[in-house]
Order: structure tokens, then C-alpha cells, then sequence
């Protein structure tokens, strides 16, 4: 294990320890010292961190073959975790048209591909989520609502509250007369620790608007999604 006293250049790390160990942070400090610094801040930051995590494992930093890893490290969490930096509003960009479509049909986009990250554990988590809105007056933008799905994933979560903030943000973004969001996801953290479980599948739904009340439109969606 690489010493603690400051050598193979790992002073610097050890500093960073001592101010985490002896400092209190509220969010809110955390989150305006975040926006006050651009994100090259931000990557070097996490860099540290990483290089930290490395020495308390029982590994050295300034090995060969770790030598770059916290710096692919904090590119990868830029880019799994790019939601953070996304807003639906955004991502419609008034991408929503005025279409000639029956009353009470339904717009469903079936086995949308996601990437996720569990807030417990920081492991990824995998599935596909299946989405489905009855218009009002307009439809959206076919690209948008994988778009819209991906933003959600793209931050640290639990499986949950994934599935509520797509329903919720197509509800309040699209003002339909309802909305289904169906998300199944294979956890890295029920497969690689704990349950140790591998192939476990969980699925967790979201119904707002006519999706509550009417059995008929959740049976076509199960049916139109081959679940």
C-alpha cells in the first residue's frame, strides 16, 4: 500500500482528506461551490476523490496502470450522469404539433433502452421503459420522449422515482389526458452484492389521468408493449 506521509505524490490527496474528515457540508454550500466553478473544476474534484478511494482500497495512484483511471473516471460520471445538466423544457424546444389523431387514442413508444445509476450504491442499473399518452390537443416530437427518459436516467437513482418523474414531467409538459410509464430494470447492486441475484427483474408503473380510472386503456397498453 502506497505510504500516508505524502510521498509518490500523494500529498495532495491526503490534504483533500484531512479538509473532508474536519469540514461539515450542508448541500446547499456544496451545490452554489459547484455552480460557482465550471465543470473542469468539477472533474478535478471528483479526480481527487477517486485517487482517495484508490489509496483507502490498499492501491497506488501513481501506478501505471491506474495512473489515468480517475481521470476516465470523472469523464465517465459526466457522461452517466449528463442528466443533471438537462431540463424537459429543453429537450422539447416546442416540438409539439397540432395532428389530426382519434379522441381517446393513445401514442405509445415501447421498449425505450435506458442507463441508470442506483443512488445507494453509485452501481449501474439497466432495463427499458415502455410510455404511453392519450393527446389532447397536440403530440409531441417522437425523439423527445426517449430523450426525455434518458435525462431522468442519467442522474443518481432509485427505480422508483425514475418511473414517476417520466410520467410526471410528460403529464405536466404535454397536459394529456393520461399517461403510462412502465419501467423494468436489472440491478448491478442486487447481482454483484447483497442478494447476490443475478437476472432479477423488477417493474414499476406510473398511471396519471384517464390511465387511473379506465382498466381498458391499461389492458391495451400491456397488450400494445407484449407484457
Amino acid at each position: 500500500m502506497a505510504s500516508k506521509n505524502g510521498t509518490n505524490g500523494n500529498g495532495h490527496i491526503h490534504t483533500v482528506a484531512e479538509r473532508i474528515a474536519t469540514q461539515e457540508f450542508e448541500l446547499g454550500e456544496v451545490l452554489d461551490h459547484l455552480h460557482d466553478h465550471d465543470m473542469t473544476d468539477s472533474k478535478a474534484l471528483i479526480e481527487d476523490a477517486v485517487k482517495l478511494i484508490l489509496l483507502n482500497v490498499g492501491e497506488d495512484p501513481t501506478r501505471d496502470g491506474l495512473l489515468r483511471t480517475p481521470h476516465r473516471v470523472a469523464k465517465m460520471y459526466g457522461e452517466l450522469l449528463e442528466g443533471y445538466q438537462q431540463d424537459v423544457e429543453t429537450i422539447i424546444n416546442g416540438a409539439m404539433f397540432e395532428v389530426e389523431y382519434g379522441e381517446g387514442e393513445m401514442v405509445m413508444v415501447a421498449n425505450i433502452e435506458y442507463n441508470s445509476m442506483c443512488e445507494h450504491h453509485m452501481l449501474p442499473f439497466t432495463g427499458t421503459v415502455h410510455v404511453a399518452y392519450i393527446p389532447r390537443d397536440k403530440v409531441v416530437g417522437l425523439s423527445k420522449i426517449p430523450r426525455i427518459v434518458d435525462m431522468f436516467a442519467r442522474r443518481l437513482q432509485v427505480q422508483e422515482r425514475l418511473t414517476n418523474e417520466i410520467a410526471d414531467a410528460l403529464d405536466a409538459h404535454l397536459d394529456p389526458v393520461g399517461v403510462m410509464v412502465v419501467v423494468a430494470g436489472q440491478h448491478s447492486c442486487a447481482a454483484l452484492r447483497g442478494v447476490k441475484k443475478h437476472g432479477v427483474n423488477m417493474v414499476t408503473t406510473a398511471k396519471r389521468g384517464e390511465f387511473r380510472t379506465n382498466k381498458d386503456l391499461r389492458d391495451e397498453f400491456y397488450r400494445l408493449a407484449g407484457m
